[in-house]
């Protein structure tokens, strides 16, 4: 006589974190000219100068990548989102941050975000969130760069985790009307872009860097508005160069995807490691 198999519990299935209105999702770009923000439920992109206070006496807490004032973004963060908050509930926060920014200006970036009552901070180099908006193909070596207001990244993609990168105190913001040997603006930026994909070219012992510059550069950032920029960068790599649409805003809603596949399965973003959970 044999007896009936037992019924097997069933699986436990992970769960994700719940998406409702109390759980709301913040996507975060801080820029040294611009802060950028987007919110679960809106569909529009909060676009902001970054200072402390509008008017006369604003200050700009962010500068070339660093923040500078970490109260003061916390007091910018505030007045542009604290309102918009559901009174329960807390965040799930995803922040870009400069690929080499470090874990100085992670933690300085966490305490500022504090005033949001974040319930879990995720950060994501700014690079791959650009990466994420373009829906380009990670499984191969990407080249992005990344030309903002006051700062320039160009920054080396592998299986969509940084390998290389590099950065100047340098951008669209600087260009004036040319330097003292009488070179464009466009001229300018380019010269200091190139001399970091070269030496990029010169210290990896691997072709993935190659390849990628083959492959063509994604242009994000104001800088990838201006056509005159583009064109130099290509002539001068010998490289396409492709300009992600909206490329002011690339970062932001790159961080946006990952945040909402963070919030149906955490490890979907393969940034997990990064979680800073409260």
């Amino acid at each position: 006589m044999t007896s009936a198999p037992s019924r097997r519990p069933p699986a436990a299935r992970h769960r994700p974190w719940p998406w409702c209105r109390q759980c709301t999702g913040i996507a975060l770009d801080l820029g040294s000219a611009r802060t950028r923000a987007w919110m679960s439920g809106r569909r529009s992109i909060l676009d902001v100068p970054t200072v402390t206070v509008p008017g006369d006496s604003a200050t700009h807490p962010v500068q070339r990548g660093t923040i500078v004032d970490t109260p003061g973004t916390a007091r910018m963060l505030n007045r542009l989102l604290g309102h918009r908050l559901p009174r329960c509930g807390r965040p799930l926060l995803i922040l870009t941050t400069p690929v080499l920014g470090g874990i100085t200006y992670r933690a300085e970036a966490r305490t500022a975000v504090e005033v949001l009552r974040p319930r879990t901070v995720l950060t994501v180099p700014t690079a791959r969130a650009v990466a994420v908006a373009a829906d380009a193909d990670l499984t191969r070596p990407l080249l992005v760069l990344d030309i903002g207001a006051h700062l320039t990244e160009v920054t080396l993609l592998a299986d969509g985790a940084v390998t290389d990168a590099r950065h100047t105190a340098l951008g669209t913001g600087d260009l004036g009307t040319g330097d003292l040997e009488g070179r464009p603006p466009a001229a300018q930026l380019t010269d200091a872009v190139v001399a970091m994909v070269t030496a990029m070219l010169d210290q990896d012992r691997t072709s993935q860097t190659l390849d990628a510059l083959q492959r063509g550069v994604l242009l994000a950032g104001g800088g990838a508005l201006r056509p005159d920029i583009a064109y130099h960068l290509s002539r001068r790599l010998h490289a396409p160069v492709r300009s992600v649409p909206a490329p002011h805003t690339a970062a932001v809603r790159g961080a946006a995807r990952l945040l909402q596949a963070a919030h149906a399965h955490p490890s979907a973003t393969g940034i997990p490691d990064m979680a800073h959970p409260h």
